[in-house]
């Protein structure tokens, strides 16, 4: 039963990460350009914050490094489509909150680190070669973000250019890799979805640019 839950709740935040997704997805092939929506935005900080759940839960170091790297980015791209700004006074509280929540949840673990270090690389269900694999695959595809945002802070708005869909589909594989070897169907069934938007975008960059 706790297996199941732990699963139905990486399942919905892999809803979330597909509904932004499907959501950037439809507005691109409805302006037959790659579009970057707010919501796309939105719906991955609300993904992230489930997923890095379900990657402790599931004592996963791969997953949760991954998305840790990809929250603050999603903060970051929020600002800059000014949706804190429309928070008026709030905007300070509410980022502040965001912003500490995954240190709030890191600084209880200070203590209890030999325990947690078991958990986190020392798991007998998961082999040293495969659970470096999938960090490497995480680390790939999380550079999407960093390289992202510092090609939408050099123009000074936030973009999604044919580099992020490139790095997405090179990490997207290995993790679909990993998530095959690791028998995880929330992994499995998120990177499938995830390939065929990527590519798709790429797609839409190669016409856009021939045009």
């Amino acid at each position: 039963m706790d297996q199941l839950w732990i699963f139905a709740l990486g399942t919905v935040a892999q809803l979330l990460f597909a509904s932004r997704m499907l959501v950037q997805w439809l507005q691109s092939e409805k302006a037959r350009k790659v579009q970057n929506p707010t919501i796309f935005w939105i719906l991955s900080l609300a993904g992230s914050l489930l997923y890095l759940l379900y990657g402790w839960l599931r004592k996963d170091f791969a997953l949760m490094l991954g998305q840790l790297i990809g929250y603050y980015v999603y903060i970051w791209n929020l600002g800059a489509k000014g949706v804190w700004q429309k928070l008026g006074a709030w905007r300070y509280a509410v980022v502040s909150v965001l912003l500490l929540i995954p240190v709030a949840a890191v600084i209880p673990m200070a203590g209890q680190w030999p325990e947690v270090s078991a958990k986190l690389f020392h798991n007998d269900a998961i082999p040293r070669g495969l659970l470096l694999f999938g960090t490497a695959g995480q680390l790939i595809f999380s550079t999407r973000f960093l390289y992202q945002a510092i090609y939408s802070a050099r123009r000074k708005e936030s973009l999604l250019p044919v580099g992020f869909w490139i790095i997405s589909a090179v990490g997207a594989s290995m993790i679909l890799v990993y998530g095959i070897l690791r028998r995880d169907p929330v992994v499995v069934m998120a990177e499938v979805c995830g390939l065929v938007t990527y590519i798709r975008n790429l797609m839409l960059w190669n016409r856009e640019r021939k045009a």
